[in-house]
């Protein structure tokens, strides 16, 4: 059974940063790509970034110079460094994992506020 646990969320001011990180158990050897995700209230989820296992990553628009997406090899976490942080980027943050038999992998979020 495979597990994701997230974690690091919080509330920060505008410009401030933030580090996510997501903690993958079970049978996860097979993976595609793990990812973040977000939803603000009343709007649909989206995609935040995403590494594959050969280590590319994506990135929203919206995010690109501001976020990095890593993975921690040792640790089994896939982690999301949130800089310079602004109001529109408050939303649940979930973890993501899609594995190449096409199971696809949520995390229960993490909350971000980013409020003066």
């Amino acid at each position: 059974q495979v597990q994701l646990v997230e974690s690091g969320g919080g509330v920060v001011q505008p410009g401030e940063s933030l580090r996510l990180s997501c903690a993958a158990s079970g049978s996860i050897f097979s993976f595609n790509a793990m990812g973040w995700y977000r939803q603000a209230p009343g709007k649909e989820r989206e995609l935040v970034a995403t590494i594959t296992r050969g280590f590319m990553t994506n990135y929203a628009d919206s995010v690109k110079g501001r976020f990095t997406i890593f993975r921690d090899i040792i640790k089994n976490t896939v982690n999301l460094q949130m800089n310079s942080l602004k109001p529109e980027d408050t939303a649940v943050y979930y973890c993501n994992l899609d594995l190449l038999n096409g199971m696809i992998y949520w995390g229960k979020g993490t909350l971000v506020t980013v409020s003066s």
